[in-house]
């Protein structure tokens, strides 16, 4: 198996675009056959939500994001990697993950794509917390059983 390409990852409050993200991590290259991305976007909760404001330890976080990344470049053939999480209040409709994985066959990006998505909702250390339309008191979120739950499968 060729050696594991070094991820490239981001943790940042600026939002990103998509599209320059791929160019940046594809340059062009005629050997990738695949790229795989997914974008995590904030949702309104059915007009309930005003905005969900995302807190992190920036040297922690980044350091497990790091090691998950890692983890899915060592599992799959990938030619490319980048992952990009954003913190501090983010509004509906508004990005907050990305996750790029290329590779010279689609199956290696498909799943190292999902394994990170499933790693990074219930493993990354963010702490969430909802910010209501209605005015009301701010909520913590609670973590999700089905979160943890689609872990089992990479385990």
């Amino acid at each position: 198996m060729p050696e594991a390409v070094e991820p490239r990852v981001r943790v940042q409050q600026e939002d990103f675009d998509v599209a320059s993200e791929i160019d940046q991590l594809t340059g062009g290259r005629k050997d990738i056959g695949a790229v795989v991305t997914f974008t995590g976007l904030c949702r309104d909760e059915n007009g309930r939500l005003a905005a969900l404001e995302l807190e992190h330890y920036p040297a922690m976080a980044e350091a497990e994001i790091c090691r998950i990344a890692r983890e899915a470049a060592e599992r799959w053939s990938l030619s490319g990697l980048s992952i990009i999480h954003r913190f501090g209040k983010i509004l509906p409709g508004e990005n907050i993950v990305l996750v790029v994985a290329a590779s010279t066959h689609r199956r290696a990006a498909l799943d190292a794509a999902d394994f990170l998505m499933d790693y990074l909702k219930s493993r990354a250390p963010f702490w969430k917390k909802e910010h209501p339309a209605d005015g009301a008191a701010s909520q913590w979120v609670e973590a999700k059983p089905a979160d943890e739950d689609a872990l089992d499968r990479w385990r």
